[in-house]
């Protein structure tokens, strides 16, 4: 039998918390979860520093992972035999779906940014390079391992195989919200995914629901707005975000522009520091050494450095206020001016974070060229755009929200000495008729 058809003896499963039951039948996918850069995303957590936040969000891109391509199984069982489907593509669409995230690194999104990283571009190197996992989808066919990359790269000529991992309804999304709502304890991710996979139909170019689910797909839509800014944007997780990327932009600091002498020298980020970061270097760095670094560079003699990181370590976060950087322009200038005054910092201590700034991810139809707005088959076979049909999701297309925090360590701020100087600080920060609740 060719690998490609190969089934297991029996069925292999996965007990899971979101799912209840993750299954494997297909030998190729049972090889690739036992590889090395899959297991390694075990080490790599699905939300990064949200667990400071909400402590219950410990999970990992492997279980999300898993969670994904079991949804996409799903699916592909209710595809079987209608028109449109073409089943030959079954077992590219189960690895993709698997795949997917493979290029994720420690607390992804902050690191991407001070190391000018992209995920998805080391998920295909991944996908595509020297390693187990190219072994294993090479074994299925001469250049299969570049069709899921061209999957997950959205650059495959079937679209309706990527929609199912890319698309405003897809099994990434899907997923992610229920695990992360599962996880962090909260209500605002949940929503009847069974009837939306009952629902989905295939079309030639992307899957469509059926107008009958229409109620199901808007609660996925609110569910998806609510999860970003009750949970993915929250302004502790964000602080938290804020200390690690300060973290990561020092320590390059010291090391590039410096000279620093590190009382052990951080191997595994010189690469990233230099900004040459092979395959193998990146394979290297996961969450838990990241983390023997932060706990190592507490001792280091750079005090911003072991501060930085003995606040992240001890979760002794910044304070933050609302604050518009439009309109109060003059008073971060003047408020940069002060911390210098006070030998604070200010670029590692007074820092204005954006959300809007992070994959704002609610349905935006026509905003991405990529990205299809979901259609409703209608009983008569038309297709009918969802926003057109949906009061509710019409109410929220196209409106991106924007929010703007200004972060810092209240507390070095209260150990200020000079108490006209203090004052005039939060005075600036909290307004005068707060700032003295605040400086006590």
């Amino acid at each position: 039998m060719a690998y490609k058809d190969d089934q297991l003896s029996e069925e292999k499963v996965f007990k899971d918390p979101v799912h209840r039951y993750v299954h494997v039948r297909d030998r190729v996918i049972w090889d690739l979860i036992a590889t090395p850069e899959f297991q390694r995303l075990r080490r790599i957590k699905q939300l990064g520093t949200t667990h400071l936040t909400f402590h219950g969000a410990e999970h990992s891109r492997f279980n999300h992972s898993l969670g994904v391509y079991e949804i996409v199984r799903r699916i592909l069982n209710n595809f079987k035999d209608r028109e449109h489907w073409n089943n030959e593509e079954r077992l590219l669409c189960l690895c993709a779906a698997l795949l997917h995230d493979l290029g994720h690194g420690p607390f992804s999104h902050s690191f991407e940014k001070v190391f000018k990283l992209d995920h998805e571009y080391f998920t295909q190197a991944i996908i595509v390079g020297d390693t187990k996992v190219n072994e294993i989808l090479e074994k299925v066919s001469p250049g299969f391992a570049r069709k899921v990359a061209d999957v997950i790269g959205k650059t495959y000529e079937d679209k309706l195989v990527v929609s199912l991992i890319s698309s405003q309804i897809d099994a990434d999304r899907m997923d992610y919200l229920q695990r992360d709502a599962y996880f962090t304890g909260v209500s605002y991710g949940h929503f009847d995914m069974e009837r939306i996979l009952r629902v989905m139909r295939p079309i030639e170019d992307q899957v469509v629901i059926k107008s009958t689910g229409m109620h199901a797909v808007e609660d996925y839509i609110m569910s998806r707005y609510q999860m970003y800014w009750q949970v993915y944007f929250h302004p502790v997780t964000r602080s938290a975000e804020v200390i690690l990327s300060k973290i990561l932009h020092r320590a390059k600091h010291l090391y590039q522009d410096v000279g620093y002498t590190f009382k052990l020298e951080p191997i595994h980020f010189i690469s990233f520091f230099e900004e040459d970061v092979s395959l193998e270097d990146y394979l290297k760095l996961d969450e838990s050494v990241v983390q023997y670094y932060f706990q190592l560079w507490q001792e280091e003699e750079d005090e911003i450095l072991s501060d930085l990181c003995e606040r992240f370590m001890n979760r002794r976060l910044f304070k933050y206020v609302e604050f518009n950087p439009n309109l109060q322009i003059n008073d971060l200038l003047e408020l940069t001016q002060l911390f210098m005054k006070a030998g604070i910092e200010p670029e590692y201590y007074l820092v204005v974070d954006s959300s809007s700034d992070l994959p704002y991810d609610f349905y935006r139809p026509g905003e991405e060229e990529e990205r299809l707005p979901i259609h409703l088959q209608m009983p008569n076979g038309s297709l009918k755009e969802l926003s057109r049909h949906s009061d509710i999701v019409e109410s929220i297309s196209g409106k991106k929200r924007t929010d703007h925090k200004l972060y810092f360590p209240l507390d070095k701020l209260k150990a200020l000495t000079d108490n006209g100087l203090k004052q005039q600080i939060m005075d600036i920060l909290y307004g005068q008729g707060e700032s003295r609740k605040n400086v006590n």
